[in-house]
């Protein structure tokens, strides 16, 4: 019999030399990988504390800056501008008219002074309308200046103050008597911008007499095509007229000394349609137009990426010939190691491009947004989008049919049921629940894609015109990794404008958490409807 003492080692992962020193293999092995996945979660919650840290704080900061915007009599001068703002894009708008009416007469064979000299009544009618706007101009640029001004002082005075209330606390009263504070009178100095108020309500009455002048007068054109939008161009006149009452009203009834809510600060965030920083006036932190901008060229990318991606998996896994799925696999899977910048770099210089010059076609005259303008827009970005989410999601897809065990598929065919219809009726039912998590995995993957979006995707921060339809697609867009990797190294730390680019990454953040979430559960609720 042979001596118990010198029997072999039945672990192979337990070593002599661990085992003299009392040190179990097993026990480190799970050690280590317990160990590692400790220092992702300690990684991840350093993370979200980092993120919340430094983001939660433009709440109450945004809410100073509203309080400022009102009190300084920013908020006054504002509602004036954009309403002049309006004017001038009518302005812009006949402007577009005469640029069209030039093009159409040389496309004709006519020439530059020919044209010229046809649309004379049309340019007596244009400067016309245009001196109708020079003296609001010349009112807001007047009243602009006192009140940025106003609000540059106060500001200093405050930051002033508290940088002397610092040094007294920390016991530096030399230090802090050295600091001049100049007092401003916020009481007194607003009421200097609202005694403009007679100023401002007869240069709106002129403003209206005009563009009602001027509705009345538009110039009638043979042409039918310049004489629509000189239809249009009427109904926006109208439109705007119309507006001058409630503008009236709103500046005789402004306060400055109205309460600012608190929840303001948080809405004017999440619910905000502008995203306006480094302005002369007041700066804006709305996100809802960088969400829609983001989630506009998710959706793009997703209507190419899924059915390319799934269908690529379903055919490398049950029809392709085994050569074939040697050869398609590795390709597909190539994809996702090319640079984001190089693909980004491809849809500037050439897939943009033969966007653009492909809606010029003459066959493709008849579709209502075609010729576009732009070449970068969210189409670009979403279509490149959908190049880098086809590897993920082709490969997530076919692990899911992987996982179907071949008893099915041999069960089906057995019953006398073709491949297609065992493909489609067994097999891919079966993965469902894989491929929707493979497609949720693809849209995260999509959604916090930086680089693409910020060189493809055109970067106008507005939120599309959805009245356009389907031309939507086309129109160029900002998203929200854009609007972080474009501006986070030009903001002052600690800054309003800093601590909006990270509550955009909370918002990113817990968009992940969301996907991650949905996917879990959906593959949950079909492993239970499995059993």
């Amino acid at each position: 019999m042979s001596d118990p003492s010198t029997k072999p080692n039945d672990n192979p992962f337990r070593s002599r030399r661990w085992h003299l020193f009392g040190v179990d293999s097993d026990r480190v092995i799970r050690t280590f990988f317990a160990g590692n996945a400790l220092v992702a979660i300690i990684i991840l919650v350093l993370i979200t504390i980092f993120l919340f840290k430094e983001g939660w704080g433009f709440f109450p900061q945004n809410y100073q800056n509203l309080k400022l915007y009102r009190q300084t009599g920013v908020e006054f001068v504002d509602v004036l501008k954009r309403h002049e703002e309006d004017f001038s894009a009518l302005n812009r708008f006949l402007n577009n008219i005469r640029t069209q009416e030039v093009q159409r007469h040389k496309d004709a064979g006519e020439t530059l002074a020919e044209a010229n000299e046809r649309l004379k009544p049309f340019d007596l009618y244009l400067t016309a309308f245009e001196e109708g706007g020079y003296d609001i101009t010349d009112l807001v640029n007047e009243l602009k200046t006192t009140a940025t001004e106003l609000r540059s002082r106060y500001e200093i005075y405050l930051n002033q103050a508290q940088l002397r209330s610092n040094l007294e606390k920390a016991g530096r009263t030399k230090e802090a008597a050295a600091i001049e504070l100049v007092p401003v009178d916020l009481v007194d100095e607003v009421k200097s911008i609202q005694d403009n108020l007679p100023r401002v309500i007869s240069t709106l009455g002129a403003l209206a007499a005009h563009v009602n002048q001027m509705q009345q007068t538009i110039p009638r054109e043979a042409d039918t095509a310049m004489t629509a939008r000189l239809e249009k161009f009427r109904s926006l006149l109208i439109q705007y007229e119309a507006s001058f009452p409630a503008l009236q009203q709103t500046l005789r009834s402004w306060d400055p000394q109205k309460p600012v809510s608190a929840y303001h600060a948080v809405t004017s965030f999440i619910f905000g349609r502008e995203w306006v920083t480094n302005s002369y006036i007041q700066d804006w932190y709305g996100i809802l137009p960088l969400f829609t901008g983001s989630l506009l060229v998710a959706l793009i990318a997703l209507c190419f990426a899924v059915p390319f991606g799934v269908a690529a998996a379903v055919y490398v896994n049950q029809i392709a010939a085994s050569a074939e799925a040697k050869l398609i696999k590795p390709y597909i899977e190539f994809i996702s190691a090319l640079p984001s910048v190089v693909v980004g770099f491809f849809g500037v210089a050439v897939f943009g491009e033969f966007v653009r010059y492909s809606s010029q076609a003459e066959w493709l005259s008849w579709v209502p947004f075609f010729p576009i303008s732009e070449r970068l827009n969210a189409f670009t970005a979403g279509c490149l989008l959908a190049l880098m989410a086809i590897p993920t999601i082709f490969t997530l897809a076919e692990d899911a049919l992987n996982n179907v065990p071949r008893s099915f598929k041999e069960a089906s065919l057995a019953l006398g049921a073709n491949r297609l219809q065992t493909t489609i009726r067994i097999i891919i039912p079966s993965a469902l629940s894989g491929i929707i998590s493979a497609i949720l995995l693809g849209f995260g993957r999509v959604i916090g894609e930086t680089m693409v979006v910020l060189l493809c995707a055109g970067n106008r921060i507005s939120i599309p015109d959805f009245t356009q339809g389907v031309g939507i697609v086309f129109q160029p867009v900002h998203t929200m990794t854009g609007i972080i990797a474009q501006e986070m190294g030009e903001v002052v730390r600690e800054g309003l404008h800093y601590r909006a680019l990270f509550l955009v990454g909370i918002v990113l953040f817990f968009i992940s958490l969301l996907v991650n979430f949905l996917a879990q559960k959906i593959v949950r609720r079909y492993k239970l409807g499995s059993n």
